[in-house]
């Protein structure tokens, strides 16, 4: 098997991507992620989970295969990307509070000899029960959701929110370990 570059500094992707037996390194991508909207589509995550697999391919000089991904949370069609204040994460969780919405991870890879370039997306539903007011102002003083799409962490204190899961859990935690090892066999 070819050499693995993790083009991730997520520590929940390393993680996912160990338990199934992977050996990489770890290459995070220095891509600006920037999106020009709030409007999802599977095009913008798929270019995004793209464009850091190729700012990393620009920094390898040895045979190997690139993996990056790129998670996004959607409500009613809008992202809700990473909260930047304590209002911002207040208003992301009380909405998706007795909702349903979606975790979509878009994964990339890229064979750094061939150039052959695979991008697959996920998609999971995540169920919330309703959420009072006081459990928000609780959670969201713990810090938790600050470095999370749609500010919260599935395998972490918000996990008592999240009254059913519809599809992958690993997917609405950072990477489906089933879409990788997928992608892994099509692209060898």
């Amino acid at each position: 098997m070819k050499k693995l570059i993790l083009a991730s500094g997520s520590p929940r992707r390393k993680e996912l991507l160990s338990k199934i037996g992977l050996e990489f390194e770890v290459i995070p991508s220095n891509y600006e992620e920037n999106l020009p909207d709030d409007i999802f589509t599977y095009e913008k995550i798929e270019t995004l989970a793209l464009n850091k697999a190729k700012e990393v391919l620009s920094r390898v000089n040895e045979d190997a295969i690139i993996i990056s991904a790129d998670t996004v949370v959607v409500l009613n069609n809008k992202i809700l990307g990473k909260p930047h204040s304590k209002s911002e994460a207040f208003n992301m969780i009380s909405s998706l509070s007795n909702n349903t919405h979606e975790v979509i991870t878009a994964i990339a890879m890229i064979d750094v000899s061939t150039q052959k370039t695979i991008v697959h997306s996920k998609s999971t539903k995540v169920t919330f029960r309703k959420i009072e007011p006081n459990e928000v102002e609780k959670y969201i003083s713990t810090n938790e959701p600050y470095d999370k799409a749609g500010a919260y962490a599935a395998q972490g204190l918000a996990s008592v929110f999240i009254e059913k899961i519809d599809g992958c859990f690993n997917n609405v935690v950072g990477i489906s370990t089933f879409e990788v090892d997928k992608m892994l066999k099509e692209i060898m």
